[in-house]
């Protein structure tokens, strides 16, 4: 039997936080074994409990979601961090996205939606919002570090464009080898070359601009 996803939970407001570890605790793969009230808080709670995938709002006090995102790239730099928020302007959403986040949702998303949210980080996927696809979508190319530099297509293999068009859908490596029929191996090596050959710094950077590539 595959073991529960392991989240901490940050939110600076505590009733959100309770009845959102409330919603999630019905979720059966889904273990919750630490809360957070700002990401100063939440560094030490995942330092100390080690979990699978962290569970955060933007806007908080001491130290905002997109710090901690940024922080925890450094300090834990395989543990994903999916950022919750009520508002979807730009800024936030290119900010988040831009930290290095593994995901963007909106907080009147289901518990479905956030359950299989926390499923798909968890395994090496990313996951954005539909509703502010759009705004992932249009980051331009005068926003520096933000935008990831993409060559033209014709560098890849067949193998990797393969690979690269379930990237974009934001499959996990392990759906992308059942669909494909490759081991999971295969497919993060694969992954690792569409790193190298489109410049891009992180799988999310990389889903993000083969998606408008390879959609418009």
């Amino acid at each position: 039997m595959t073991p529960p996803v392991r989240i901490v939970l940050v939110d600076d407001q505590e009733l959100l936080r309770r009845g959102l570890a409330m919603l999630l605790s019905t979720v059966e793969d889904i273990d919750i074994v630490g809360q957070a009230a700002d990401g100063a808080e939440a560094l030490a709670v995942i330092a100390r409990l080690a979990p699978d995938v962290v569970l955060a709002d933007v806007r908080m006090p001491v130290m905002d979601g997109i710090e901690l995102v940024s922080r925890a790239r450094i300090d834990h730099p395989e543990l994903p961090v999916l950022l919750l928020t009520t508002f979807d302007d730009e800024p936030v959403v290119q900010g988040s996205l831009a930290a290095g986040a593994a995901g963007f949702l909106l907080k009147d998303s289901s518990t479905d939606a956030l359950a299989e949210a926390i499923r798909s980080v968890s395994a090496g996927g990313m996951v954005i919002d539909p509703r502010v696809a759009r705004i992932a979508m249009a980051r331009g190319t005068d926003r520096g570090r933000d935008t990831a530099v993409v060559d033209p297509l014709a560098v890849l293999t067949r193998a990797e464009l393969l690979v690269a068009e379930l990237v974009a859908e934001g499959r996990t490596n392990v759906e992308i080898a059942d669909q494909l029929v490759l081991a999971e191996g295969t497919v993060k090596n694969h992954v690792t070359a569409l790193l190298r050959k489109l410049g891009a710094r992180d799988r999310t950077a990389l889903a993000l601009a083969l998606y408008k590539t390879l959609h418009g």
